[in-house]
């Protein structure tokens, strides 16, 4: 599966679950590690949870494994990498103090899911 298609997975995953304060973020030429970052929140530990669990859950049927996921157990911020695509999935306060956004503001901001 091409980065972009399964950069569209991933959003329309989270999207289906209701994932707020969704943004990507282009990275290529930037770092060899991925191509985008998905940024998402939840509105609870449980809805982290569980957008994370969609997003795998999607992967999966579309034949995409995930390579690691991280923070699974705290639940406040889960990371889902999939190679060319990494997903964090956060509590507001945790992105707020970690503000990737922030991080990587010289990188093209694609914009919220939906808006394109």
């Amino acid at each position: 599966m091409q980065a972009e298609q399964l950069k569209e997975l991933v959003v329309g995953a989270l999207e289906d679950v209701k994932a707020q304060d969704v943004s990507i973020i282009d990275v290529r030429g930037r770092t060899s590690v991925t191509d985008y970052m998905v940024l998402a929140s939840g509105t609870s530990n449980r809805h982290v949870k569980s957008l994370a669990d969609s997003v795998l859950s999607e992967a999966k049927d579309q034949g995409v494994r995930a390579s690691n996921v991280e923070g699974a157990n705290a639940s406040d911020w889960i990371l889902v990498d999939l190679g060319d695509v990494v997903v964090h999935v956060m509590m507001p306060a945790t992105r707020e103090f970690y503000d990737l956004e922030r991080l990587w503001r010289d990188a093209p901001d694609l914009g919220v899911a939906g808006s394109e």
